[in-house]
This record gives C-alpha cells, structure tokens and sequence, in this order.
C-alpha cells in the first residue's frame, strides 16, 4: 500500500485565522490559505483548489493509462478539474466536480478516446474517494 501525507496548520478564528498547508514531498511548504481565500478572492490556495489539481491531475494520469491498453499514446492531456462548493444547510459541500479534458492522440478516433475517457472518469482514484457527481466535456484535438 502507497501512503502519501498532507498537513495543515490553522491559527485563530474562522474569518481572521490563517492557515499553512504542506505536503511530505515538499512541493507544498506552508502554502498559505484562509478564509478570504476560499471564500473570496484574497490570496492563498483553499482545499477546493487542491482537490481540483488533483483529480486534474489522477485523471490525466488515468487516461493515458486507458489509452496505452487501447494501444494509443496520447501526445497531450490537459485537464482543468473544477470543484464546486456549495452552502448546504448549516455547512459547506463540495456536490459536483467537472473534469474538462483536451487531449491530442496520434492515431485515435472520437470513440476511442470517448471510451477512454469515459474509462478514466469512473476508474481514476481521485474520482472514486470522491462523493460527487462529476460531470466531462472532453475534446480530441486533430
């Protein structure tokens, strides 16, 4: 089993705390995030926006792999993830995610990579952990 390790550290209240996060690998070293940033425009990363990257990130990861068995490299997988947070009752949550996908692949027709992608979506880990319905507009370039 592969373990991989985020942390965070908040400080103070809701609106007026700041918090840092950071990742094992370092590729994060207190990266900082807080209210204004999730909740507004202020600087900073939020949750939402590293959830994004990540499932942008598996998906991609996730279709190449789907288009290697189909016996496709694909020269290109650009994938922007965007989450949706929402106010529901007392809280927040995170209904919805949508995956936009251009990808540029040698050789392959529009249902092959349809099937490919389609594969991916359901099969990505990150697409999995997540209790969303997640939603893909996805574009083979020529």
């Amino acid at each position: 089993m592969i373990k991989r390790t985020g942390s965070a550290v908040w400080n103070g209240g809701l609106k007026d705390g700041k918090g840092t996060v950071s990742t094992h690998s370092g590729v994060l070293q207190d990266a900082q995030y807080g209210f204004s940033s999730r909740f507004e425009s202020g600087a900073g990363t939020n949750p939402e926006e590293l959830i994004a990257a990540a499932h942008a990130g598996c998906f991609s990861m996730a279709l190449s792999a789907q288009l290697g068995a189909a016996g496709l490299t694909p020269s290109r997988i650009a994938t922007t993830a965007t989450v949706s947070l929402d106010k529901v009752g007392e809280g927040f949550a995170i209904p919805a995610v949508h995956l936009d996908v251009v990808a540029n692949i040698p050789g392959a027709d529009q249902s092959a990579f349809e099937t490919a992608a389609q594969a991916a979506k359901q099969n990505c880990p990150v697409s999995k952990l997540l209790n969303a319905q997640i939603t893909m507009n996805a574009r083979l370039e020529s």
